[in-house]
């Protein structure tokens, strides 16, 4: 059986009927999961699903402090930039572009270590990092464990129902798990410790690295504008954290066709390119089908990538020492031929003649 078929952690109701047809849970199944997933005293092996939930939970009294006191015109614009700008990019530059697909490579660890705090800490690269491969094997397949064909919810409490690793790989399966988390910095658990916390990331450097990042990141917001930036732009945090787990499903069309000759050009699953995510994230997400191992995805010129700007910053300053662009092979390979074949349709169309003189009896 392929590493990628049974690395993650299978849930209750399986992956696939015995047709292998795609299961799709009721809300009760999937909300049972989710809760029985997120108890650490019944199961220490569930610390890293709660873990990540606790920082989401964490950010809420921020969010309402932003709210109740310190809601402004410049805290509004503040957060906004924040949350739907700063934070989204930066989970393509991380934890998309280059913790799972090394679409590009850092000259240093110190500049590693730079790019991945530059903003909240907020979701576990491991969750991310390992699904993702799997997501890009099966994509809208059985096994994908954001399949949006399976609905909304089955995609929103993914990170805890289907992303986490298994819990008893073997020891030459788990250092698999390692190498593909290796590049990223964070220190994996010996086998020994992964049998016993279930997980890559030890919890105490965890828990650890939490703590020093936040307590950074509110000292720094709180030198430029007080406790009511720093308030707003943590709950902003908490805001996109919750957000960001919609999107597999919406950049998935909802599990259904909505796929545009000439926009979307991964015809292999359902991946669309959306406007919005695309400006504020770089995430065009059917161009990233394409060519997952790409530093840049918006390949057209209206498609804004800010990630892409970072990475190509980075290099200019000799803080990444090469990268992956496809945006030739886009073009040579899609683009330009989709233009060329449109044109010539127009040329073969037969020219209607319509005369207007209406001959009598």
């Amino acid at each position: 059986m392929p590493f990628l078929d049974y690395v993650l952690q299978t849930p209750s109701y399986g992956w696939k009927d015995e047709q292998g047809a795609l299961i799709k849970p009721t809300v009760l199944q999937i909300l049972t999961e989710f809760f029985s997933r997120l108890n650490p005293i019944a199961n220490r092996k569930n610390w890293l699903p709660f873990f990540s939930w606790l920082k989401v939970l964490c950010l809420i009294p921020f969010f309402v402090l932003f709210i109740i006191y310190f809601l402004s015109w410049w805290t509004i614009l503040a957060a906004f930039i924040y949350g739907m700008i700063i934070m989204g990019t930066h989970g393509t530059i991380w934890h998309h572009r280059y913790c799972t697909h090394g679409a590009y490579v850092f000259t240093n660890k110190f500049w590693r270590f730079v790019t991945q705090n530059l903003t909240l800490n907020v979701i576990p690269e491991e969750i991310y990092v390992i699904s993702h491969h799997v997501h890009h094997s099966k994509s809208d397949q059985p096994g994908d464990p954001y399949n949006a064909q399976a609905g909304f919810l089955y995609c929103f409490l993914a990170d805890v129902n289907h992303q986490p690793i298994a819990k008893y790989l073997s020891e030459g399966d788990y250092n698999r798990v390692k190498r593909l988390m290796k590049h990223t910095g964070v220190k994996a658990n010996t086998y020994v410790q992964y049998q016993h916390w279930g997980s890559y990331v030890n919890p105490w450097r965890a828990v650890m690295s939490w703590i020093l990042n936040w307590s950074f990141w509110y000292v720094v917001f709180y030198l430029a504008g007080g406790h009511a930036l720093a308030c707003s732009l943590f709950g902003a945090a908490g805001f996109w954290a919750v957000g960001v787990r919609t999107f597999n499903y919406e950049g998935h069309a909802k599990g259904k066709e909505k796929q545009h000759e000439g926009t979307d050009y991964n015809q292999k699953d359902k991946s669309i390119n959306q406007l919005w995510p695309g400006i504020v994230a770089g995430e065009w997400h059917n161009n990233h089908h394409l060519f997952p191992k790409s530093a840049r995805s918006g390949f057209k010129p209206f498609q804004i990538d800010f990630a892409w700007y970072y990475i190509k910053l980075m290099s200019m300053l000799g803080a990444v020492s090469h990268y992956k662009d496809a945006k030739k092979q886009f073009y040579q390979q899609y683009y330009l031929p989709y233009l060329n074949n449109k044109n010539a349709n127009k040329m073969e169309q037969p020219i209607s003649c319509y005369d207007p003189i209406k001959i009598g009896d």
